[in-house]
């Protein structure tokens, strides 16, 4: 049997919530092995953001684990309003989504009826198309549309409660990709010092285009996570990989918006195009559901996780998990028991790295094919905005990890993102060679190299004429 690795390349996103929003709890999940806290804005106010995020800086410290703050804003969403009391549902009942005040001389049935938070839905629906309620729970057909309502047929029975979300499979939906509450979110967020801003429902690279515009108008070099949970987004995929910073395959939204049997054909085509482009892949939603409130996952869960840590996905994301579940701390360490071993199976495998065209590139593939050559390696590199150390990720070494050495914070924690990578704060940087051996001796310090260990140096050195060239070094730990 191949032990589990004693280093985890996978890393682990984890929501936060009730269940997880305690400082004592924050600094047992970061032990645990939490990389990247995630805040779902959904329904935060900007006083409890401002709060849990200093309260996540506390204790990281207090964990010696720096994290990554990643901020999910809510984007374009449309939501059923309130209702006194649950309506049943029945299959075949007659039931009105109304989406503006009654015109003058509408039409009045008694049929039962539910508001709609977004006014134009009238007019981007038509006739035939179908409305999922409460993650796809409530199945309904639209037949007629007036002016103040859309009349559908009832194909699922259910139970309908206030503010259950809609899905629109198909439905071009003409509402902004980042609204008024993305912009003042975020701006909280980037007081806040932020990391990653995760943007809903993204339907096409302009989308990213406008959030980075309004990051870089207001100096953030927080990077953007471009999230895919409709049909539109698999049709512009590969334009939205080139232009975010990371992608995440919402599964949630996503798994409803298209046909069940094509979830899984998405996330390996996401996947592969990301790891064919450099790009960090996050897989989110529903991982360990069940572990919400049983404290083991089912035998399907465990396969999932697997399946994508041997995709080589970047990051493994959890939701439910551990905002309301009962077992936050449990599902972490799921995780990464499951990503440890296998990635240990992995690397016996003994994949080849990528081949990618830019010359760096090639030169970045040099240094892991020689640390997937060389047993106790690892890929040391210097780094001020983590892309040589994303460079080398995207080659995806089997054995050696990547400590990526760094004098920014922020990058350090752009880094905890990025599969394989072992991010170190260093300052300041130096004369290369002194550089260099304060942060092997750091590095020995803290129990991630010793003596007798190869180390595959990816730097520049500066020539006699004082140009600075790309190099690899093999070297060897004293």
């Amino acid at each position: 049997m191949t032990p589990a690795a004693p280093y985890r390349r996978t890393k682990i996103i984890a929501t936060l919530g009730p269940a997880t929003e305690r400082e004592e709890m924050l600094v047992q999940l970061f032990r645990a092995g939490v990389d990247v806290v995630r805040l779902n804005m959904a329904h935060a106010t900007h006083e409890w953001t401002r709060q849990v995020i200093r309260r996540i800086r506390v204790a990281a410290k207090t964990a010696g684990h720096e994290v990554a703050i990643m901020m999910d804003i809510k984007g374009p969403e449309i939501r059923t309003g309130d209702v006194d009391i649950p309506i049943e549902l029945k299959a075949g009942e007659i039931f009105d989504f109304t989406v503006k005040p009654h015109a003058e001389g509408e039409r009045t049935e008694e049929i039962r009826s539910v508001d709609v938070n977004y006014r134009n839905l009238v007019n981007d629906i038509k006739v035939g198309d179908t409305v999922l309620v409460d993650n796809g729970l409530i199945r309904l057909e639209v037949l007629e549309k007036y002016d103040a309502r859309i009349r559908c047929r009832v194909l699922t029975s259910g139970e309908l409660k206030s503010r259950r979300h809609i899905n629109l499979p198909g439905v071009h939906v003409n509402l902004p990709s980042f609204t008024e509450k993305d912009r003042g979110d975020t701006l909280v967020g980037i007081e806040e010092g932020i990391d990653f801003v995760a943007l809903s429902f993204v339907r096409e690279a302009a989308d990213v285009h406008q959030l980075r515009a309004f990051l870089q108008e207001r100096g953030s070099r927080a990077r953007i996570v471009a999230k895919i949970e409709d049909q539109s987004a698999i049709d512009h995929l590969d334009e939205i990989i080139r232009a975010t910073d990371v992608l995440m395959v919402a599964r949630g939204d996503l798994g409803i918006e298209i046909p069940l049997q094509e979830l899984p054909v998405v996330q390996r085509r996401a996947v592969r195009t990301c790891l064919a482009i450099g790009r960090p892949v996050i897989i989110a939603t529903h991982m360990l559901e069940s572990m919400i409130g049983q404290p083991m996952p089912t035998r399907a869960e465990i396969t999932d996780v697997a399946n994508a840590v041997y995709e080589q996905a970047d990051c493994v994301m959890l939701s439910g998990e551990t905002t309301v579940g009962k077992y936050p701390l449990e599902c972490v360490r799921v995780l990464d028991t499951i990503a440890r071993r296998i990635e240990a199976e992995m690397a016996a495998e003994f994949a080849e790295p990528a081949v990618f065209l830019a010359e760096r590139m090639k030169l970045l593939r040099s240094a892991v094919v020689m640390a997937n050559e060389l047993p106790n390696s690892a890929l040391l590199c210097f780094t001020r905005r983590g892309i040589t150390a994303a460079g080398l990720s995207a080659h995806r070494p089997v054995c050696a990890p990547i400590l990526a050495v760094t004098d920014d914070l922020h990058t350090l924690r752009h880094l905890k993102m990025v599969r394989s990578v072992d991010p170190y704060l260093l300052h300041p940087f130096g004369d290369p060679e002194k550089t260099l051996a304060r942060a092997v001796a750091a590095l020995r310090q803290l129990g991630r190299i010793k003596a007798g260990d190869k180390l595959v140096v990816v730097s520049d050195v500066v020539t006699s004429e004082e140009r600075r060239i790309d190099s690899i070094q093999l070297r060897t730990v004293e």
